[in-house]
């Protein structure tokens, strides 16, 4: 085994994992520290670098027609830019004491020791895969990078049969049923939750529920999966739950996903109550000075709630890799937390959120209103106008804007972001009645969705 040791009178970064919050973090310290003073080495398990694992459901689904599309910079761009990124390379040791990491190549399984002045988590996250028979058949698909969607894209392409079973109903999970639906698989939606979309409150998730229906999909609801059946040669052949069988020639999951911090719980580094990595505002790991930690594998402060969660999120990844990159430079940036914003879409449904929902609201302690409108995304006379449900929730007597949820056609996903600003910046909902939004009758109803919703919402506090 080799011991790669620091040296040469310059600093030496190591990064673990190759994809956004790693490899932004080793771009942005590379913009502010030539190679004569910084030294980058990044280990990447996988094939690719810097991609987006967000487009995966929609290259599966063919509305992105490659996968080289999704790769905002290859190996090869990064070692041109004085990165010394090494894929096929998995890191299987964080030695804290000694400074160091074990390495080891994939293909031909030989280790090695590479020393760090500054080390840099970014492992990510995996999929949830329960421990049931038949989980790890041939035609079982956990959809997180993409040497995982080109697995699966593989596997399509060997199957005859033309059955897909989705297991989750989460984000994933709807995207990828929307994926298989367009490929024409007759696709099954099992979910141990009463409605789709747990990250919304049941009676928004019951929209998505109907949407899905309407779509072709089968949806079963509250539903838990004890196994899975095999043919003779070992391929999925059925999902099982309790009280029925669901027949597959391909089954995705869509379970969620979990912090990737063995490694880092190994070596001794503070998790949180979700698993994830504990940092500071520069993402530095608590109690370790040149150790930082970023992406799905770290868990961020709620504005809201004020408590400590775990979301896997690009947008997050991105920005905490900034972050390190700046701090690790010499320069100084701060994140300072999340509101909790997300968005979707399942063919033409668009499905957002931000904030809490009323059980996250009740688990903090907080009491609420709750006010649902029913709008249109453009003037109720204007060709083609549709529908949106917006669900608007108050901390009791302050008025304190807590969450927002929106369902429905074209302009409804991205009008969350109206609602993200707000809570960001503790507006109460009496203040949003006053936002100057954009108005005309292509883009609008006089008065907005989410200004409707704030209205009502302002006068059942009131009320209160």
């Amino acid at each position: 085994m080799d011991n790669d040791t620091a040296g040469s009178g310059r600093e030496r970064l190591v990064v673990i994992g190759g994809d956004a919050a790693g490899m932004s973090a080793a771009s942005q310290a590379r913009r502010l520290k030539d190679p004569g003073a910084l030294e980058i080495v990044a280990f990447e398990r996988g094939r690719f670098s810097s991609y987006s694992a967000c487009g995966i459901p929609y290259w599966v689904g063919g509305d992105v027609p490659e996968r080289d599309a999704l790769v905002a910079r290859t190996p090869e761009e990064h070692r041109a830019r004085g990165i010394d990124l090494r894929t096929g390379t998995e890191v299987t040791e964080i030695d804290v004491a000694r400074r160091r990491v074990r390495a080891r190549d994939v293909d031909s399984g030989a280790e090695s020791w590479t020393a760090y002045d500054k080390l840099v988590i970014a492992t990510g996250a995996r999929p949830v895969r329960p421990e049931l028979p038949g989980m790890d058949a041939a035609g079982v698909h956990g959809v997180q990078t993409l040497d995982d969607g080109q697995a699966l894209l593989d596997s399509l392409a060997r199957t005859d049969g033309r059955r897909a079973v989705v297991v989750g109903a989460g984000y994933i999970g709807v995207e990828m049923a929307e994926a298989l639906l367009k490929r024409g698989y007759e696709v099954t939606v099992v979910n141990r939750g009463g409605e789709p979309m747990a990250t919304l409150d049941p009676d928004m998730g019951r929209l998505v529920h109907e949407a899905m229906t309407g779509l072709g999909i089968t949806m079963v609801n509250d539903a838990e999966v004890s196994g899975l059946l095999t043919h003779e040669d070992g391929r999925v052949s059925a999902v099982v739950t309790e009280g029925a069988r669901y027949p597959a020639d391909v089954v995705v999951l869509g379970i969620g996903v979990r912090p990737q911090t063995s490694l880092a719980a190994a070596a001794g580094l503070p998790l949180g109550a979700h698993g994830g990595l504990l940092t500071d505002l520069a993402m530095r790991v608590r109690g370790h000075e040149d150790i930082w930690a970023g992406g799905d594998c770290v868990e961020v402060l709620d504005l809201v709630s004020g408590q400590e969660r775990h979301i896997a999120l690009g947008t997050h990844a991105n920005k905490h890799g900034q972050v390190i990159g700046s701090n690790v430079g010499g320069d100084y940036a701060t994140f300072p937390g999340v509101v909790g914003t997300a968005v979707s879409k399942v063919c033409d449904l668009e499905i957002a959120r931000t904030g809490l929902r009323e059980k996250d609201a009740r688990r903090v302690g907080l009491r609420y209103e709750t006010v649902t409108v029913e709008s249109t995304n453009s003037a109720g006379y204007y060709p083609d106008a549709a529908l949106m449900t917006v669900k608007m929730i108050a901390e009791r007597r302050t008025g304190r804007l807590l969450g927002v949820q929106i369902v429905g056609r074209e302009g409804a996903a991205k009008r969350v972001d109206v609602a993200a600003v707000a809570l960001t910046a503790r507006m109460t909902v009496e203040q949003m009645t006053a936002l100057d939004l954009g108005y005309a009758p292509p883009f609008s109803p006089v008065w907005d969705p989410v200004l409707v919703a704030a209205r009502k919402a302002a006068a059942k506090v009131r009320g209160s």
